[in-house]
């Protein structure tokens, strides 16, 4: 299991226990959840009504997509004594990305001003995570945001991905997200209290990332690995397809501006990792996201 962790208790008597628990969580696991994370449950269970609402007028769309289209090729030449292997290129995934400047779902009637509250409350925690990052990597306090602003001059982009995974009937057939790691910085998830799916590779071997009702996991993405020198690594992950159950994911990226210089935090002669502009790398990111992430490190220090 990921760690479990109780970030009310960075307020009392527990917070060097719990600053380790998280320098742990980074090191180690790449993932860890956080309950008592300071967002209310109240919010929790209208962000869950939201979006949920959200996909039910979706669903009809999600069965006449791409993907579902796919498999049921894949299922009939199948059928027909065809030997099939897994789809290479294609997530069983609804998904739709929330930003500040870009257009929102209208119905239901109270989902934008539910999940504008939600973002702004989930982008202060991304913070909060950032400066324990900060301290327990030895940093002054805000090291990382200003890495991720260009000192305060640009806007970190913050974007929330709403997912969800339905019912597949031949999860043998097809992931739900293929494996992957996260180009971009501090990732904050709200994940389904039932449905599981979501696994981590830890020690050559996947695992499961429980659910935990109203936690949000915490993930480090590839900038993270960067500015702390490879001591928090960006971990692979996936989801796989499930026959019951539709998971829902709610992910939020805190990543650096498109113009922000990102390197390592670390003196020069001891990098381990190029310097490089995060643009540079999300170019290169689109191309490569299901492959090693090493030959992107590679690509942005040739350019």
């Amino acid at each position: 299991m990921i760690p479990v962790i109780d970030f009310s208790k960075l307020q009392g008597d527990e917070r060097a226990l719990t600053l380790a628990q998280i320098a742990n969580g980074c090191e180690e696991w790449g993932f860890f959840q956080l309950v008592k994370h300071g967002i209310s449950e109240e919010l929790l269970e209208r962000v869950k009504k939201v979006c949920s609402e959200c996909y039910q007028l979706r669903e009809e769309r999600f069965n006449e997509s791409s993907p579902v289209r796919s498999l049921n090729e894949l299922v009939d030449r199948e059928s027909q004594g065809e030997a099939v292997k897994k789809l290479k290129d294609v997530d069983w995934e609804d998904v739709f990305v929330l930003q500040d400047d870009n257009a929102w779902p209208s119905n239901p009637h109270d989902f934008k001003e539910t999940m504008e509250e939600y973002r702004e409350e989930v982008r202060k925690l991304a913070e909060k995570v950032m400066e324990l990052m900060d301290q327990n990597l030895g940093l002054e306090k805000g090291y990382i945001k200003k890495a991720f602003t260009g000192d305060g001059q640009q806007e970190a982009f913050f974007g929330t991905k709403v997912s969800h995974y339905p019912p597949c009937p031949r999860p043998d057939l097809v992931d739900g997200l293929r494996a992957h790691t996260d180009a971009g910085g501090v990732i904050l998830l709200f994940q389904d209290d039932q449905v599981g799916g979501l696994q981590i590779l830890k020690d050559g071997e996947w695992v499961d990332v429980q659910p935990v009702k109203n936690s949000i996991v915490i993930n480090t993405g590839d900038q993270i690995e960067v500015v702390s020198n490879g001591r928090y690594k960006s971990t692979w992950h996936r989801v796989l397809a499930t026959r019951d159950g539709n998971r829902r994911s709610i992910a939020s990226f805190y990543n650096p501006s498109l113009k922000a210089t990102i390197a390592p935090a670390a003196a020069p002669a001891a990098s381990s990792y190029p310097k490089f502009m995060f643009g540079n790398y999300m170019d290169v990111y689109v191309k490569q996201k299901f492959e090693a992430k090493e030959p992107r490190f590679e690509a942005v220090a040739a350019m």
